[in-house]
């Protein structure tokens, strides 16, 4: 399976405090994130709203980001990589947006919601 992963969408599912340490809650995403493609063997992307500062790196999770920060910018980044990619429809995106599942859907990947995703990696 190949996963885009909308970052903010999975870490806002849990009112934990992230909005204290964004940085600190994208890099427990990352961290969960690899131990689930070590458990799977899927390939994962996660996509942040902007370049995360510092940078976040993994030696297997794919890290991508919206050139810069404003709304809609991790959305319209994952539509990208959608269009960009040659089997769309070998793609499950993680998203509880609606616009963004709309858009993926058109363009023939799956939807997994955020919340049973984060469910998912958590039990990894």
């Amino acid at each position: 399976m190949r996963w885009i992963v909308d970052a903010m969408n999975v870490i806002g599912t849990r009112p934990d405090g992230w909005w204290k340490d964004r940085h600190g809650a994208m890099v427990r995403l990352v961290d969960q994130l690899e131990r689930f493609i070590v458990s799977t063997g899927d390939d994962v992307t996660v996509v942040f709203e902007r370049p995360p500062s510092p940078p976040i790196e993994s030696p297997v999770v794919e890290i991508a980001s919206a050139p810069k920060a404003r709304p809609n910018a991790a959305d319209d980044e994952i539509v990208r990589l959608l269009k960009e990619d040659p089997d769309p429809d070998q793609i499950r995106v993680v998203t509880s947006d609606r616009a963004l599942a709309d858009q993926a859907r058109f363009l023939n990947a799956t939807i997994e919601p955020a919340d049973a995703f984060r469910r998912e990696i958590e039990q990894a």
